[in-house]
């Protein structure tokens, strides 16, 4: 395994009176403290609601975004709804598409295709729309820093709205630099009065809905139908769960159960997954990437066709292309993240940040290797391969913390044809002249210490195994969902014997294991790594320290208390 640096938290507070205050266990009161969760937000933590999140009109441009539309939707003109490839893109554009046509609205929607437009609006995008009559074009998931092509759209007459969540790009001058549309919604922009900008496109696009409807006199929570959609692409934007984007993603995995989308149906259903019992997980590496592979692989209107077909043998036949795509894209994946870790492997230095160039990477995952690369070498990471465009590379980048990607894309932007993103990830396209010099300056500008280049798995409490049991589960569910920005709790215990190991798994990659602390507690464990690897490595100690959580595991009718293991160490 990576090196890593283990500490436990040591954050003070009276756990005793927040264990009486909120009706929880002082266990449970040290770990929401140890999340950063200030006394006045726990009860919303623990028990908000939807009616808790913020209103809408609070995010800027809102209100004049709603009387533009209401007019364009009462006089019937044809509204175009541009969203993105990915899987924000394509839930922000079926949740615009979906409730404006349910308050009449004569919309329809187009996406631009990955590889042949990129990301975002685009002047063929464009061009189709004023060459088809349309009015009104208003984007989703993109547009924030699309300037010369919402410019050259107003110039042909058309009205352009804006919904974007993305960071907002800036001048020489420090000025902010927005589209010349005729709205502009964004929580990143200066002076919003937003109170969470960290949510993604779909609830941003979530938010209009709403304020159209009260605008109409239709209750706003008519719009909950769409909610499971805004629930999808917050986890699968890895939008950190916190504060109202907990909430959505909570209540929206509830929703997904009796949800009547008959795409999303037999997209779960060909998955194998249960859609009364969705988890973050499921979300994040199961349907979400097949959502995904139709923009990376042919296009991501297969995504959209589907959730908006209402025909079941139709629909089950594009969730059946989505998860064939899917597997497809987990192929590319691996060939490539093999490839780059040859290349860096054979590095004399390993560097502050990763520049990658794979050839013959196919550009639509070149986000995934980054990400992976990011995992395993823990330094900011980017993957560059040719472009469509003679002379130019195109790629992804995905970031640790400490060091905010947008802005270091910023710093060499003299060198860049186009980038975006956020501070955890980004994209950009360059000249091929310039890579050498991308490489170099990134790293040169790169203010990343040694102990920042080193990950540290934070440890809530050093818990002995008997206190890791049903209980301890249950509550520890009122935490959930878990993801970005809302880890799952973890626990440390040290001089743990191995009694007894399994390798399982058709490539050896599930570890089964009887281990006992030294209370002298058992419990029952499972690792996922190299079987292989661990055997040897056990071979030399059976004693390790470890990181783990516990969980209730269901086979065959049958359920147990088990232990994951997150991280260990073996004691020499």
């Amino acid at each position: 395994m990576r090196d890593t640096k283990w500490m436990v938290y040591s954050k003070r507070a009276d756990f005793g009176a927040i264990s009486a205050r909120f009706s929880v266990s002082p266990m449970l009161a040290r770990i929401l403290i140890n999340r950063d969760i200030a006394e006045d937000e726990m009860d919303t933590y623990l028990n908000g609601s939807l009616d808790a999140i913020p209103s809408g009109d609070l995010l800027p441009d809102m209100a004049r975004s709603v009387e533009i539309l209401a007019e364009k939707i009462r006089a019937r003109k044809s509204i175009r709804i541009i969203g993105d490839y990915d899987i924000d893109g394509v839930c922000s554009t079926y949740i615009l598409l979906q409730g404006m046509r349910a308050l009449g609205a004569n919309a329809d929607y187009d996406i631009p295709d990955r590889i042949a437009d990129g990301y975002g609006l685009n002047l063929r995008l464009v061009e189709r729309a004023a060459a088809e009559g349309v009015d009104t074009i208003v984007t989703c998931d993109n547009g924030i820093a699309a300037r010369n092509e919402v410019a050259a759209a107003v110039e042909q007459g058309l009205t352009v709205i804006v919904t974007d969540h993305h960071e907002v790009a800036h001048g020489e001058d420090g000025e902010e630099l927005l589209p010349p549309a005729h709205a502009v919604i964004d929580p990143k922009r200066e002076g919003a009065q937003y109170p969470f900008s960290s949510i993604c496109g779909a609830v941003v696009a979530w938010k209009l809905i709403e304020e159209l409807y009260l605008h109409f006199g239709k209750p706003k929570e008519d719009a909950r139908v769409l909610l499971p959609f805004a629930a999808i692409a917050t986890v699968g934007d890895v939008m950190p769960l916190r504060k109202e984007n907990r909430i959505i993603v909570r209540e929206g995995l509830k929703a997904i159960g009796s949800c009547e989308n008959s795409g999303l149906q037999k997209l779960i259903a060909r998955c194998e997954l249960n859609p009364a019992a969705l988890s973050t997980y499921h979300i994040g590496f199961v349907i979400g990437p097949c959502l995904n592979a139709g923009g990376r692989l042919e296009s991501a209107k297969l995504g959209l066709s589907m959730l908006l077909e209402e025909d079941e043998t139709r629909a089950e036949e594009a969730a059946e292309r989505l998860k064939a795509l899917n597997d497809q894209r987990k192929q590319m994946t691996e060939n490539g993240i093999r490839a780059a870790s040859e290349e860096i492997d054979a590095l004399p230095e390993l560097p502050k940040v990763l520049v990658v160039y794979l050839k013959d990477c196919h550009e639509s995952v070149a986000g995934i290797i980054a990400g992976r690369l990011k995992e395993k070498y823990y330094r900011p990471s980017f993957v560059l391969t040719d472009s469509q465009e003679a002379g130019f590379l195109k790629g992804s980048g995905r970031s640790i913390e400490g060091y905010h990607m947008f802005h270091a894309l910023e710093e060499v932007s003299p060198l860049l044809s186009k980038f975006g993103g956020h501070p955890m990830a980004a994209g950009l396209t360059l000249p091929e002249t310039e890579l050498t010099s991308f490489r170099e300056q990134l790293n040169r500008n790169a203010e990343l210490s040694e102990a920042q280049l080193i990950e540290t798995q934070w440890i809530d409490i050093a818990l002995p195994f008997a206190y890791a049991n049903e209980d301890l589960i249950a509550e520890l569910s009122r935490m959930e969902p878990f993801g970005q920005g809302n880890v799952r709790p973890c626990f440390g215990q040290r001089h743990v014997e191995i009694r007894s190991a399994r390798v399982l798994g058709k490539n050896r990659n599930v570890v089964k294991l009887s281990l006992r602390d030294e209370a002298g507690t058992v419990r029952e464990a499972i690792a996922f790594t190299d079987g292989d690897a661990f055997l040897a490595e056990m071979a030399e100690s059976k004693y390790f320290a470890v990181l783990y959580f516990p969980e209730l595991n269901e086979y065959l009718g049958r359920t147990s208390l088990q232990l994951v293991l997150k991280a260990w160490k073996f004691e020499r």
